[in-house]
């Protein structure tokens, strides 16, 4: 997949940005707060459709766009899917698109409020619609959250990752959380007025139907990535270390036979499950945790309480790990990101890489640019030139980035 062309209106500090977007890799060199990071997130937008810095989309339409009692801000892109060379030469022109999304802000019953419109070549889609259409893979800096932080930050990561690939994901993590509130509601009224327990019953069925699309799909996803990790965590540790995934389901469809504790080396291979096993088994989970969740008034057991730890060597580095074993690890996985998405669509996603290199050994700076050398299209954003090699240099086209401005050297 190729991004060939982006246009900016009222986005962040982007007045007016329109851009031709060539392939193979692109340094976008400047000072901080001149819009490097923020032309990555619009490109990001596109794939996932949510920032990964905002609070709020409202947050993404320019300062001075807000002021107006009718603020929109738009991203639009061409790109390309690049079809193999066997394909028809009449269907290779089926292979381009554009991707519109406009957000919208007015005002309503006396409150400002944004609305997200879509349109794929120029008809409008619903939002789960448009997941999947373009791919990116995209690191930050703070994405070292993924090993240090919250079990919810390691969900939100699944879910932007396997959004863009997994067929109806997006839809189906949509429709379980609206189950999942309308459930929690019915409980917290069951402990505090009483009533029949049965009531639970549809919200149980849709939780499970829903659910184990979702947890079907991480299994498949974690034990692809972590397939495709290791190599890579192997090569940046200088074969010092052994990375693996461990995913721990909040509804566990192993017999409980199976769910023993086991080294923090060893893998549980749950990929053979399907997911009618897992709906049955996840229903009647719920049901035996019935009593508990009506005196707690929340519902306990389901993907939404899932955790991913991340392990090297038997230690799990978001306890035990320094700072560069995270580094590394959400590296590692990030490079398998790209080459997992590349065998689940058929295209390499567009990569975006927000100054990955500034923490990073020389040693590990030469070892992560000779993956990137064989990238279709990745966007490198930096502070300091100086820390690509010359040869990279030579390579890339430099844009510097200024103030909302991008000047092509």
């Amino acid at each position: 997949m190729l991004l060939t062309h982006i246009s900016l209106t009222n986005y962040r500090n982007f007045a007016r940005l329109d851009l031709e977007v060539p392939c193979g890799p692109i340094l976008l060199v400047g000072a901080n707060a001149q819009g490097k990071t923020s032309l990555l997130e619009a490109i990001y937008y596109l794939a996932t459709l949510t920032s990964f810095h905002a609070s709020s989309d409202r947050e993404l339409i320019s300062f001075h766009a807000n002021q107006e009692p009718l603020a929109v801000a738009r991203i639009v892109a061409d790109f390309r899917h690049v079809l193999p060379e066997t394909a028809p030469v009449g269907s290779r022109s089926m292979g381009s698109h554009r991707l519109e999304i406009r957000l919208i802000r007015d005002v309503s019953n006396g409150s400002p409020r944004v609305r997200k419109e879509v349109l794929l070549d120029g008809v409008q889609r619903k939002i789960g619609e448009a997941y999947g259409v373009f791919t990116a893979v995209l690191f930050l800096p703070q994405m070292l959250n993924v090993v240090e932080g919250s079990p919810e930050d390691r969900r939100r990561y699944l879910n932007l990752s396997l959004g863009q690939v997994w067929p109806h994901y997006a839809e189906h993590l949509a429709d379980y959380n609206r189950a999942l509130t309308q459930r929690n509601a019915l409980l917290k009224a069951l402990g505090e007025q009483g009533g029949d327990p049965a009531q639970l019953d549809y919200w149980d069925e849709q939780m499970a139907a829903l659910g184990s699309h979702i947890i079907f799909a991480r299994i498949q996803s974690i034990q692809e990535l972590e397939r495709l990790a290791r190599p890579f965590h192997t090569q940046l540790t200088r074969s010092q270390e052994l990375l693996r995934l461990d995913y721990q389901p909040s509804y566990d469809p192993l017999p409980p036979s199976l769910q023993i504790e086991l080294p923090m080396n060893i893998s549980i291979d749950r990929s053979g499950i399907s997911v009618d096993k897992i709906r049955t088994g996840f229903i009647s989970q719920l049901r035996r945790a019935r009593s508990e969740e009506i005196q707690r008034g929340v519902t306990r057991v389901g993907p939404h309480r899932d955790e991913l730890r991340f392990v090297s060597n038997g230690i799990d580095l978001g306890i035990y790990g320094s700072r560069g074993q995270g580094r590394t690890a959400v590296l590692s996985l990030k490079l398998a990101e790209v080459a997992w998405m590349k065998e689940k669509t058929g295209q390499w996603p567009v990569l975006l890489l927000d100054e990955v290199l500034a923490e990073l050994d020389p040693g590990r700076r030469v070892d992560l640019l000779s993956h990137l050398m064989g990238s279709e299209q990745a966007l490198l954003t930096t502070t300091d030139l100086d820390l690509f090699s010359a040869d990279y240099v030579r390579q890339a086209r430099v844009w510097q980035i200024q103030a909302g401005q991008v000047q092509m050297s």
